[in-house]
């Protein structure tokens, strides 16, 4: 992958380290880098504590790691961190306060918080600290959609299935599972936010997701950027997945004509490779929560990525029981598959702990 820098704001000792640490550190794990950042896969943005502002992406799959320089953070880095992060429209964020040996701290768009200490060399902590942006450099990002006006009018009048999904994340949502959704219309200034709806097309950032098999080869999955307690309407927000389109890198959705239908959830590729090659399972749910003794992810990859998708299905392939089971997506939360939404609730029901472990 191609990496690049933006120019940044103001200078200093700390930006200038990381920025020779990192290039030499990607170097080593065999990225290019370019001088023009537009050119680039993955851009590493200066962000301004103060006024955090978002890199101006001229693509859909370009990853963005944000690099602040501020104060040192209080008892709740989160708290302090997370806007800057979704101001900046980051995939991730490193944060430092002070000198280079004060370590980093990291935060990620899934509520993912965690330090990278200081190591025995400048060398071995850029290593060591590009092991946590590997994950986006190596993924492959599959977030367009391409919409055929195609819906036949009975299904987009709703189905049991859809009905069902429905009522599940209604449940999940008064269990306290989905976080109400960032409002990035009243976060960023409206000319950032106008390149977000003509990039991205989506007008908030929301956690979790549902989806059910509708037949074979299609599934019914939640759009992005919706309080997923409160989907609704069928090809709006509720979205008919037909299949991925390689050639367009972007996935086919059913909607009704003159409907206005969202963007379908970013993990939409990795559920589509799930029912092609399970033809058991029948529904899935993901959310940011933890459940214990179950088999995780070794790697962090970043929603809506094959990488992310092909390490789901490795671990469902190995799983006895891949129809109905729950795995670990590491630094994440859980996906649960199932017959049907009321037989993954009751298996959820009581196990669920809000906090996913940081490893």
């Amino acid at each position: 992958m191609q990496f690049g820098f933006d120019e940044p704001p103001y200078t200093s000792s700390w930006f200038s380290a990381m920025q020779q640490g990192l290039t030499a550190a990607m170097a080593r794990a065999g990225h290019e880098w370019v001088a023009d950042p537009d050119d680039a896969k993955l851009v590493f943005h200066h962000v301004d504590p103060n006024h955090p502002r978002p890199f101006r992406r001229k693509s859909q799959s370009t990853f963005v790691v944000g690099l602040v320089h501020g104060a040192p953070l209080g008892r709740s880095p989160i708290e302090e961190i997370y806007p800057m992060l979704l101001r900046s429209l980051s995939n991730l964020l490193v944060y430092g306060a002070g000198p280079l040996e004060n370590g980093a701290t990291l935060v990620t768009p899934e509520l993912g918080c965690y330090p990278v200490t200081y190591t025995t060399s400048p060398d071995a902590w850029f290593d060591r600290l590009y092991t946590y942006i590997d994950p986006l450099a190596s993924s492959h990002l599959v977030i367009a959609n391409h919409f055929d006006w195609d819906l036949p009018p009975e299904l987009a009048q709703g189905t049991p299935v859809t009905d069902a999904l429905r009522e599940a994340s209604r449940v999940l949502a008064r269990w306290n599972l989905f976080p109400t959704p960032y409002p990035l219309d009243s976060m960023l200034a409206p000319q950032d936010y106008r390149h977000l709806q003509r990039i991205f097309g989506i007008g908030g950032i929301s956690y979790g997701n549902l989806s059910a098999r509708h037949d074979a080869t299609r599934f019914w999955m939640s759009a992005s950027g919706v309080d997923k307690g409160a989907i609704g309407t069928v090809s709006r927000d509720i979205l008919l997945v037909t299949d991925y389109d390689a050639s367009m890198n972007a996935m086919r959705l059913s909607v009704a004509p003159g409907s206005k239908p969202l963007r379908v959830s970013v993990d939409a590729v990795e559920h589509w490779g799930i029912y092609r090659s399970l033809p058991a399972i029948g529904a899935m749910i993901h959310i940011h929560a933890w459940v214990d003794g179950i088999e995780t992810t070794s790697i962090n990859y970043p929603c809506g990525t094959v990488e992310m998708g092909d390490a789901m299905a490795d671990l469902l392939h190995h799983d006895p029981h891949p129809e109905r089971t729950i795995i670990g997506l590491r630094n994440h939360g859980i996906t649960a598959t199932g017959p049907n939404f009321a037989d993954i609730l009751a298996r959820l029901k009581g196990r669920v702990e809000t906090q996913v472990p940081m490893q």
